[in-house]
């Protein structure tokens, strides 16, 4: 603990001696300490958000809050790579405006960061793999055991970070950003943005050139694939701009030879030979330019349509904040606009984060996730926060979502085949299933969150400390209609011994043990 405690001095006198000496860095100070706190106040006092919305702070103990997803339920799932784990933030449903509550989901793991929700899974981009696991939307808990899908990625150096999102076309998305400032790659996988199909197969690389893009999305309009870039440091405090690349397949967007509108790079392209100059008067230029050292992470396309119309189809971009710049700018999300003829327009959307002398910084935000009632979050590392923006002065989409009667459908009916349930429950007393469930683990709703499909593929992942036992199909199938007919006999006293595919109604509502 002692060493531990003086190489941590050590780093930190080190990095004042940085901030210092050195021109053209202006380090926000709290960084270098785990970040700021802050709280109701401080946001209502300085953080200001565009005409028709409202910023308030939905959780304040996310340390190192990084990316975001919305669960159909309305909670929201934050990873948090430097204590390795994934939290989950209950929705509001007491209508004061922040968290009901917050508890961790997964931790154990190796600097988690990107994160999507498709359909049961919900997937976790670690610094060196993708996995993924089960997850309940009904109440926000995961339903099976984690599972690795993606092995080997680099994680040395810089931009460690992995960011994932599932495209249109059905594959998975990897970014994955370079391991230094700027130099020729050994790893042809850094730099880069990747695909690979869902279930982890087929890897490939997708677009190259692209010092860390951590964040990308598409848009909902002309289906573009567009990811932020941040462009390299020590070239002064105006060059080079940070990116806005519409990315295609195979295109090659000029790092680490070029930077923004393939200006050659003075270490790197400047007095190149022709194989170097080919490359940069062949890659692809961005189609915006952010402010250098602006540190553009997380885009989020706005799709709800209540947004007001001025949004509608606008990207919110994350501007993380400068470090290498001598005043610092950024800290900030702002409003990306296309017009008819596809040229971009940015706006200031939420601001405040750095004082308005440029010596306080109170937040950077990371990541943007929009909820299907049209709530916005933004994720904070520096505060440790998320905040939820919403339209209008008065009650937010969640809360007008929340008062209204929620209509659903009545269920189909289960058939249920009462050979496989007794063969199913053969299997349940062979193992001496009743010891747990009867009494640590009870067996309740499960006609609420499952049908028999996926309740028979839920025992290939199940939770611990049930083991895998390694079913076969037809085993699975029977356990999974004898938990269902079994949950019927103690509702409603349902015989199990009818004719096999005998239909047995399941109460939409719900068992009630």
């Amino acid at each position: 603990m002692k060493y531990a405690l003086i190489s941590f001095i050590a780093l930190a006198v080190a990095l004042t001696a940085v901030v210092v000496f050195m021109p053209g860095v202006s380090v926000p100070w709290k960084q270098l300490t785990g970040g700021a706190d802050t709280d109701p106040q401080t946001v209502d006092r300085q953080l200001q958000v565009a005409a028709g919305y409202r910023i308030e702070l939905f959780a304040d103990a996310v340390p190192n809050a990084r990316w975001l997803a919305v669960t159909r339920r309305g909670d929201v799932i934050v990873s948090q790579p430097k204590r390795g784990q994934v939290t989950l933030l209950q929705a509001d449903e007491n209508r004061d405006g922040q968290t009901d509550g917050q508890r961790v989901l997964i931790d154990g793991l190796r600097r988690p960061h990107g994160l999507f929700l498709h359909e049961n899974w919900l997937y976790i981009a670690e610094s060196d793999g993708v996995g993924r696991v089960p997850f309940d939307h009904s109440d926000g808990r995961l339903a099976g055991r984690y599972q690795r899908i993606v092995e080997g990625l680099a994680d040395e150096g810089n931009h460690w970070t992995k960011t994932i999102g599932m495209g249109p076309d059905g594959w998975v998305y990897l970014s994955s950003g370079s391991t230094c400032n700027v130099c020729t790659e050994e790893d042809p996988q850094r730099a880069t943005i990747m695909r690979f199909r869902p279930d982890g197969s087929d890897l490939e690389i997708f677009a190259t050139g692209l010092r860390n893009s951590v964040g990308f999305d598409w848009s909902p309009k002309n289906g573009g694939l567009y990811a932020t870039d941040n462009g390299r440091d020590w070239l002064g405090d105006d060059f080079p701009p940070c990116e806005l690349n519409l990315v295609e397949k195979d295109a090659f967007y000029g790092w680490p030879y070029a930077n923004g509108n393939r200006i050659p790079d003075p270490d790197l392209g400047v007095n190149s030979g022709a194989d170097i100059k080919q490359k940069i008067a062949a890659s692809r230029p961005p189609v915006h330019n952010f402010p250098a050292h602006n540190a553009p992470l997380g885009i989020t396309f706005l799709r709800s349509p209540t947004q007001p119309a001025a949004y509608r189809d606008a990207a919110l971009v994350a501007l993380h904040g400068s470090w290498n710049r001598s005043v610092k700018d950024g800290y900030k999300v702002v409003s990306l606009h296309w017009d008819e003829q596809g040229n971009i327009h940015q706006k200031d959307f939420v601001w405040g984060f750095l004082s308005a002398d440029k010596s306080e910084v109170h937040g950077r935000p990371v990541a943007i996730a929009e909820d299907a009632s049209g709530n916005i979050y933004i994720s904070d590392d520096y505060a440790g926060a998320v905040y939820r923006v919403t339209t209008g002065d008065g009650e937010s989409a969640a809360n007008v979502a929340a008062s209204k009667p929620r209509m659903q459908a009545p269920n189909k009916p289960l058939v249920i085949d009462s050979g496989a349930a007794q063969r199913g429950e053969e299997l349940y007393q062979r193992h001496n299933c009743a010891e747990c469930h009867a009494t640590q683990v009870p067996l309740q709703n499960l006609a609420k969150k499952y049908n028999l499909q996926t309740l028979a593929d839920y025992f290939d992942t199940p939770t611990p400390p049930m083991p895998n036992y390694g079913f076969s199909s037809t085993q699975k199938r029977a356990l999974a209609h004898y938990l269902m007919a079994r949950e019927v006999e103690i509702e409603s006293g349902a015989n199990l011994l009818l004719p096999p595919g005998t239909p047995v109604p399941i109460d939409p509502s719900g068992p009630s043990g």
